[in-house]
């Protein structure tokens, strides 16, 4: 009798086992499911191509701004050189009204 609980022993315990390696499989197929069914519904492959464009489009936007801004800075620069001669020639024009106001008297 000890032979044959023994061999029944044996027997459920290997059941057992079977069942639980069994369990422990369907259980590791399901998280993995779960996992790709998470990354579909949360679009973040999408969501970080998305983001990626959108940066690349900041850089070239970026670029542009930086070469606007060194176009106004020439325009500036142009612009005072030209009013200091606007500058020059309104004080040369009040000298050369105060000389004809002279001859004129």
């Amino acid at each position: 009798m000890a032979s044959a609980s023994s061999t029944s022993a044996r027997s459920l315990f290997i059941d057992s086992k079977m069942r639980l390696a069994d369990r422990v499989q369907v259980n590791v197929n399901n998280i993995a499911s779960l996992a790709r069914q998470i990354q579909r519904g949360s679009k973040s492959s999408e969501i970080l191509l998305h983001s990626a464009k959108n940066f690349a489009c900041q850089e070239h936007g970026l670029a542009n701004a930086e070469a606007n801004l060194k176009k106004l800075a020439y325009i500036t620069s142009n612009m005072e050189l030209q009013f200091e001669s606007i500058d020059q020639g309104f004080g040369k024009l009040e000298e050369v009204t105060e000389q004809v106001r002279a001859m004129q008297r």
